[in-house]
């Protein structure tokens, strides 16, 4: 299950890594050039040690890195070519790129691949993609790649003829500056994989382009949201923590502890304290789940680690790839990147595809057919697979005919299509699109349309207390591999249980509403209990978790993607804006719209006081939800 979990997460199997990668952009139908796909040659089981930062005790450290290497048969001192390096998801290893690494060398492309720190078998402890740690000893592999160096292989394959172990001297990658060994080189890869390429950035100012897949902005964020009360981006205000993941961050250790053990071999210490993490990391998970909220020791990690706090130092083009159907990482997080790398003037183009961490559409693994797939020729026929290629032969090969694609782009479940993906995708020049549609919540439970026909009424609700939860939305990172039987009933589908939650419903739909965006929600509740124990602190603080269900006529309810949006209150006396999940759904026609606010969710830890709340629709007081349509 942990293994099977890893590859979820790393969004890292060649089949799942090679869909986010290979789906081209809406226009981008065609390469520029015709592909010719020449021969490879391998050097598998490279192995480096390196310089990487201090240890979790505050000493110096050198890690041992295993990497294969991919090149072009024809590359030489003669023929040089510029350079990727990638690395694994959480819980993979660089076995996951070698789809990838072939792919590219045939396009052109020398590809070092390497298993992160702390995963199978490379040395040292997870970090958490620290850029002192993690991003030092990236930097060290791009100096090799810049012809600084050589290092040991274990096996090699040159154009199809087997050979034995030797060392490697890359003599043949295109450099920017020969003197600092400065390859032309960018970097790809998926949820972890993805924060590397920031932090090595941050690090090294010899990298050239980012295509960061499906993860994280602030991992304070991922880990303990609160989707209120935000200071920038994702980032929320220390006073005001989130409420933790609870299934998601104990998948998360269980995966890192799990390889450590793998790797033990490989660097007995990896075993030492802390199994398989730096120490603050075993500290942040042990608050987490002995308060359900993250405190300033554990913002001294999440910070560090998190591109939202150092984003000044990330000044290459970037290409965001977020996933729709993600739960660990949401649409959010990739938001807040791409604002953030905008407003500093950096190039920047965001994709939302079909598939995150938590399956793919219709409840399939990875992309959706024509999407992305990287791991061999077929890439110029996926919509992200050609928009990753053009990206690279853009920044990297100086081709600037390749088109970059737009500024924004966006996958539609609801579009038919054959072949590429292409047509599924909507794209604009920019991020946000469409115009808001604003509902007020009315009476005892409805959404109306316009201010007018708010009528007065109010809906009342109670967590059961004692941490209990009263909804369910999803088993997070698991779905679908959890035995049947094994899990309490009704949860095969979100549900919330009556006098938990209070729900507002708009009447049907007379045309369809193109969801895309994150809806907010701003309203004031009422709750005495919580006013007199909300100055203690967080745990006396009024929790809720935000949702929109998509009502058909027969009343079943879908809950898009099962994404949900806690929310810690500072402050129940005074009004709140809330974000909602960000989506793109579409809501036929003859369909309705609901808000619900429940007081727990199964995946999450819950509030331990119970905590009685009203919403009263007051006509001279409007509480609004904001939902952004396009078209």
């Amino acid at each position: 299950m942990l293994r099977s979990f890893s590859m979820t997460l790393a969004g890292t199997s060649v089949a799942v890594i090679a869909a986010a990668l290979l789906t081209p952009a809406t226009g981008m139908a065609t390469a520029v050039g015709a592909t010719d796909l020449g021969a490879v040659d391998t050097y598998t089981g490279l192995s480096f040690t390196v310089p990487a930062g201090l240890d979790d005790q505050g000493r110096p450290q050198t890690c041992v890195i295993d990497a294969d290497l991919y090149k072009p048969h024809t590359a030489s001192s003669a023929n040089r070519v510029p350079t990727i390096l990638t690395t694994n998801g959480f819980g993979g290893s660089k076995g996951d790129q070698s789809g990838l690494g072939r792919a590219f060398a045939q396009r052109g492309y020398a590809v070092l691949s390497y298993t992160g720190l702390g995963f199978p078998n490379s040395g040292c402890k997870i970090s958490l993609d620290d850029p002192a740690v993690d991003g030092v000893a990236a930097s060290h592999l791009v100096t090799f790649l810049g012809g600084g160096g050589s290092a040991a292989y274990a096996s090699s394959d040159v154009a199809g003829a087997p050979g034995g172990s030797g060392s490697l001297t890359v003599d043949f990658s295109k450099l920017d500056n020969a003197a600092v060994h400065d390859p032309r080189v960018g970097m790809i890869g998926g949820s972890y994989g993805g924060q590397i390429q920031f932090a090595t950035a941050a690090m090294d100012p010899r990298v050239d382009t980012l295509v960061p897949l499906i993860t994280w902005n602030d991992l304070r964020y991922s880990l303990a949201p609160n989707n209120t009360a935000k200071s920038s981006g994702v980032t929320y205000a220390e006073q005001t923590p989130g409420t933790e993941k609870i299934g998601w961050s104990s998948l998360f250790f269980g995966v890192g502890i799990a390889d450590g053990i793998q790797g033990a071999s490989i660097d007995p210490t990896r075993e030492v304290g802390c199994p398989n993490f730096v120490i603050q990391a075993c500290q942040a998970k042990a608050t987490l789940d002995t308060l359900g909220y993250p405190t300033a020791q554990t913002y001294a990690l999440t910070d560090r680690v998190s591109v939202g706090h150092y984003l000044d130092r990330v000044r290459v083009p970037t290409f965001l790839i977020q996933g729709q159907n993600d739960t660990l990482f949401n649409l959010q997080e990739a938001v807040a990147t791409y604002e953030g790398l905008r407003a500093r003037k950096v190039p920047v183009s965001m994709a939302w595809q079909s598939w995150g961490h938590s399956g793919g559409m219709n409840g399939n693994s990875g992309a959706a057919p024509g999407e992305l797939d990287l791991s061999g020729a077929n890439i110029e026929d996926t919509y992200l697979g050609l928009r990753i290629k053009n990206w690279f032969d853009h920044y990297l090969k100086d081709v600037k005919a390749a088109p970059t694609g737009p500024a924004f782009s966006y996958f539609r479940d609801w579009v038919k299509y054959t072949g590429t993906a292409a047509p599924a995708y909507g794209s604009a020049s920019s991020y946000p699109v469409g115009a808001q549609r604003e509902y007020y919540l009315s009476g005892a439970g409805d959404l109306v349309a316009t201010p007018g026909d708010v009528k007065p009424g109010s809906v009342s609700w109670s967590n059961p207390g004692l941490g209990a939860f009263g909804s369910y939305s999803e088993v997070s990172g698991l779905e679908g591999q959890i035995p049947s039987g094994s899990l309490p009933p009704n949860t095969t589908a979100p549900y919330d249980t009556p006098g938990t939650m209070g729900a507002w419903t708009t009447q049907a739909l007379a045309t369809d509403a193109d969801i895309v965006g994150v809806p907010t929600l701003d309203v004031k509740f009422t709750a005495p209990t919580v006013a007199a124990t909300q100055s203690a602190g967080p745990a006396g603080q009024l929790q809720v978790f935000a949702k929109l269900y998509d009502v058909a006529p027969d009343g079943s309810k879908t809950l898009v993607n099962k994404l949900i949006s806690p929310v810690r209150v500072t402050d129940v006396t005074k009004s709140v804006h809330i974000e909602l999940p960000g989506i793109v759904h579409r809501v036929v026609a003859g369909h309705r719209i609901q808000l619900v606010l429940a007081s727990t969710d199964a995946a999450y830890k819950n509030a331990y006081s119970v905590q009685p709340v009203t919403i009263t629709a007051n006509p001279a007081a409007l509480a609004t939800l904001r939902i952004p349509i396009v078209g």
